[in-house]
């Protein structure tokens, strides 16, 4: 994983370095900066592919053409393949792929990729932009004096002087020809095609341990690893890439309380990861430990919303315990969102389930995402998430609703992703106590819930409260929880333009589905960070 930043429009060599110097997190094993006519690239580098020879910008054409990515390329060596004997490739890293394709085949080249992305391509004076299908991987942009900068994070944005800063739009790419083109879409919900239960288990099995084993993609001497809280999604990875990696290294976190008694996931994690064979870590924060941590986590998260937060607290911990021994991770984000994971969708009529896991599909950029690869990024981690793989999101959105949340037992109980349990029931490849285990939030899980409310009801007295409401009408400080972590966020974070972007004084509905804008870039295309609730 890496950081990226570039420059159009302005030789700004200065400018950029200062960028790479905020992303240094990101790529903490090399670093480059490549000008070009009146371009500048940069990139941070965090060596999982092609270690020793990897470097970026990747040149061709004696210079006159290059990339820099942030992200894996999961079938670059089909790609590669394809591409034939006519391109001269310097390194066996998955990222040269991008440039020789575009080189090759022009921008519509993107449909080609499996993968998580960020990149700057460029040929002469041509260039594309693009991010992927679901916005694994991040990209803003904004500008300064007539030139464009695009950066992984907001935080090196800001330091390009740029009046407002824009997210990148997933599943779209960007030329100046063209503007801004969408290459993907969340597949529409055809939710009456596998309705059988053994047709639609064996297509989930076959379908996520493919997903699976390509996200271990990595030169033999980088380690890949993976989450295990104890909860049915990490869980389900772990074993699957247990099967591969002898030994696989697993991590989960929580807390205790003051009796004694540890959190949900601590007991549930053992119990997985000693039936899988993994190599198990564990890591016991305090009240103190989260309280110390959470300023840096707001800073490095680059959003105030406490749903959001709360959950990137354990998550922050978790890549803590996780960055000595890996330098790849496997994590379950995305499950819920494609098997009605979420309580309140029991409440859902049946016919709105899954038009409802695509809505949050589009949103998870700036949520789960969001905070997977902030705080994996802090840590020097590679945070990979194979529920999202393009082949499951179009496979959930098949399965219909009643299989997907269906009745538990005599008491007429229902639970969640019952499809996705039934699929690996019996396997052997979990207890089944894990699969069926009954879901939590995160926070549940770990013991956290509630510790930052605590705290913000200490911090923030109601005239505060109503006083920052009153001054950041549009930043939504509905409680003091969101007041209090406003206060840390507007701290590091003073910039206006990165106000802005998370849509202090250009907020919006997030529940609303917004397409984003078609054509050049421009201040029509604002992006709010709101999170919604995400368990």
């Amino acid at each position: 994983m890496c950081g990226i930043s570039g420059c159009f429009g302005k030789r700004d060599e200065v400018t950029i370095n200062k960028m790479l110097d905020a992303l240094t997190k990101r790529g903490p094993d090399d670093r480059g900066v490549y000008a070009y006519g009146d371009m500048v690239l940069g990139h941070t580098r965090l060596s999982i592919v092609d270690v020793k020879k990897g470097h970026q910008p990747i040149l061709a054409k004696a210079g006159r053409a290059g990339v820099i990515c942030n992200g894996e390329i999961y079938n670059f060596m089909s790609l590669r393949n394809q591409i034939g004997p006519g391109a001269s490739f310097k390194t066996g890293s998955d990222s040269e792929v991008v440039l020789h394709m575009y080189l090759k085949e022009g921008p519509d080249f993107v449909k080609k990729l499996d993968g998580m992305f960020a990149f700057v391509v460029f040929d002469g004076d041509d260039f594309m932009l693009a991010r992927d299908p679901v916005g694994i991987k991040p990209l803003y942009y904004g500008y300064s004096k007539g030139a464009m900068y695009v950066s992984s994070e907001l935080g090196a944005m800001s330091l390009a002087d740029v009046s407002e800063v824009y997210e990148f739009p997933a599943g779209h790419y960007y030329t100046p020809k063209e503007g801004f083109k969408r290459y993907y879409s969340t597949p529409p919900v055809h939710d009456f095609i596998l309705t059988e239960v053994e047709e639609a288990s064996s297509l989930i099995r076959q379908t996520f341990k493919a997903a699976v084993k390509k996200r271990l993609l990595a030169d033999k001497e980088i380690a890949v690893g993976s989450f295990c809280s104890g909860g049915l999604d990490s869980s389900l990875v772990a074993a699957i890439a247990a099967e591969e990696i002898p030994h696989l290294h697993t991590f989960a976190v929580g807390m205790k309380d003051k009796d004694g008694n540890e959190s949900d996931d601590l007991p549930a994690s053992r119990v997985a990861a000693r039936h899988i064979g993994s190599t198990h870590h564990e890591l016991i924060f305090s009240e103190d430990d989260y309280y110390r941590a959470l300023p840096g986590v707001i800073r490095k998260l680059e959003s105030y919303d406490p749903s959001l937060v709360r959950c990137a607290v354990p998550c922050y911990f978790t890549c803590k315990l996780a960055s000595p021994y890996v330098t790849v991770v496997l994590t379950g984000e995305g499950a819920d969102e494609l098997f009605a994971g979420y309580h309140y969708m029991k409440h859902l009529p049946p016919d709105k389930i899954n038009a409802e896991g695509r809505r949050l599909i589009g949103n998870l950029h700036n949520i789960n995402l969001q905070r997977a690869d902030r705080m994996g990024m802090h840590f020097g981690l590679e945070l990979r998430v194979p529920f999202l793989d393009l082949s499951m999101i179009d496979l959930a959105m098949k399965i219909p609703a009643r299989l997907k949340i269906r009745e538990f037992n005599h008491a007429g109980e229902s639970i969640e992703k019952w499809i996705l349990r039934k699929a690996f029931s019996g396997t052997g490849l979990l207890p089944e106590d894990i699969l069926w285990r009954y879901k939590v939030q995160y926070t549940q899980g770990t013991g956290c819930e509630s510790l930052g409310e605590k705290l913000a009801e200490d911090e923030i007295s109601d005239d505060e409260h109503e006083r920052l409401k009153a001054e950041n009408p549009g930043a939504f400080l509905n409680t003091k929880e969101a007041a209090y972590y406003f206060k840390i966020f507007k701290k590091y974070h003073p910039q206006e333009s990165v106000l802005k972007s998370i849509g202090i004084w250009k907020g919006f509905n997030f529940a609303e589905e917004r397409e984003p804008v078609s054509g050049t870039f421009g201040d029509e295309l604002v992006h709010d960070y709101r999170g919604i609730a995400s368990g």
